[in-house]
């Protein structure tokens, strides 16, 4: 496996596409213009926006839906709102504003935004203030209401800045580890993962030279820097503009993981199994080993691939946190729990019943469930039995299932909610002989 070139081809494939930046620049100008004709009464759609986010720092990777902007208001209207309630006033000017452009129906006062709704993402905007030093006052609803300082010229300039310096590998990190991110269902949200990421390579000089053939090593180290992280770390200071950004929910368990995965692909000795692993890791989006159809098929001439991937029906954009468990029973009397014997490295036998359910979630309701269970291995290609298709819940928040053949299977959860995947979650499932 040629790791310069298979690493290119991830980044292409995770790429935002020029029709979404295209869609996403219409979109910021058709607002900007809005806001200028109600504040400044031009008809500017440039001048006084400014992108920021994932976006704006140039780390978003395809299928980003949660985009934000900065509308900068003129400095003679800081009278009109600094006063009491001014600051819910100035929200729902801003969203007067843009009324004239998108239907009242799309969009929403937030507690420090505006979000404007999209069938394929949304729009957060925050009208601010500039103040001293190119930071700018934004408006806090909560309460009686306030104002509150935010730094985004700070961290963007931090990304230029660190990119320069460590080979334009820091961007290249960031838009990895948001793949792995959504792949995994790791609650982090996208300022976090730079933060981390800058870091990362802030504590090491091993890459401040190298390119994509060492990106394999640069993942791996980079997944162990984050199970390094100290559990009891809450926050971090943001890159750049030292705000703080908080941890929602700890990463080490999922981070540790993808070490071993990373670890495993780079010490394999197959490209076979180089591809999979990483897969694993990253998910579809990682390029497939290409003989892989070829191999199966001298196995099984009958084989068929029926996985199916939830990128190739959804965005997936993970802001919420799921977590599935599976109940193990045999003869009606339960062993335990999946994740239990997991622990404890302990392979399922034959003929188990087993009870796949959510044993958390935290996005609001409403919302669908979907399942997939993929059968792995060299019996799954005997049998033709490799399975994988995205499954309807059907309401029962459960899937059940049973050990059947020697294998390294998997079932992976998903949460869709205004047609994206917001949480999402796998277990694995070993089953020896």
């Amino acid at each position: 496996m040629n790791t310069s070139e298979i690493f290119k081809g991830f980044l292409s494939n995770i790429k935002i596409s020029g029709e979404k930046a295209e869609t996403v620049s219409y979109r910021y100008g058709r607002i900007t213009k809005a806001l200028s004709q109600e504040f400044r009464s031009t008809d500017s759609k440039t001048a006084n926006s400014l992108q920021v986010g994932s976006y704006g720092r140039y780390t978003g990777i395809k299928g980003i839906s949660d985009l934000d902007m900065l509308y900068i208001m003129p400095a003679s209207k800081w009278s009109d709102y600094n006063k009491a309630g001014g600051q819910s006033k100035l929200l729902r000017d801003t969203k007067t504003a843009i009324s004239n452009t998108y239907s009242t129906s799309d969009i929403k006062v937030d507690r420090c935004v505006v979000t404007v709704n999209f069938a394929d993402s949304h729009i957060d905007v925050q009208p601010v203030f500039e103040v001293e030093g190119r930071d700018y006052k934004y408006p806090d609803t909560y309460g009686d209401g306030s104002w509150k300082i935010t730094k985004p010229r700070k961290e963007m300039d931090a990304m230029v800045e660190f990119e320069a310096n460590k080979n334009r590998n820091l961007r290249m990190l960031c838009k990895m580890s948001r793949s792995w991110k959504n792949k995994h269902g790791v609650l982090m949200g996208g300022l976090l993962i730079d933060t981390l990421a800058y870091n990362f390579l802030k504590s090491t000089t091993n890459y401040d030279e190298k390119s994509f053939a060492y990106y394999d090593e640069m993942c791996r180290d980079f997944f162990k820097f984050l199970y390094d992280q100290p559990k009891e770390q809450t926050e971090y200071g943001a890159l750049g503009s030292k705000q703080r950004v908080k941890v929602k929910k700890t990463f080490k368990r999922k981070a540790k993981k993808a070490y071993d995965l990373a670890d495993e692909a780079i010490s394999a000795t197959t490209d076979k199994a180089k591809h999979n692993k990483w897969r694993d890791v990253f998910g579809n989006n990682f390029p497939k080993y290409e003989s892989e159809e070829s191999e199966a098929k001298a196995i099984n001439e009958s084989y068929r691939n029926t996985e199916e991937f939830i990128e190739s029906n959804y965005l997936v954009d993970i802001r919420y946190d799921l977590k599935i468990d599976c109940e193990v029973k045999q003869n009606g009397f339960r062993d335990g729990f999946l994740r239990e014997f997991l622990t404890k490295r302990i392979r399922l036998l034959p003929n188990k019943s087993l009870r796949f359910f959510i044993e958390s979630i935290d996005v609001p309701a409403p919302y669908t469930v979907k399942w997939k269970v993929t059968n792995r291995g060299e019996q799954a290609i005997k049998r033709d039995c490799v399975r994988g298709q995205i499954i309807d819940d059907g309401g029962s928040l459960e899937r059940k299932e049973s050990t059947t053949f020697k294998g390294s299977h998997f079932v992976e959860c998903y949460i869709i909610k205004d047609n994206i995947v917001v949480a999402r979650d796998t277990i694995d499932v070993p089953i020896s002989e």
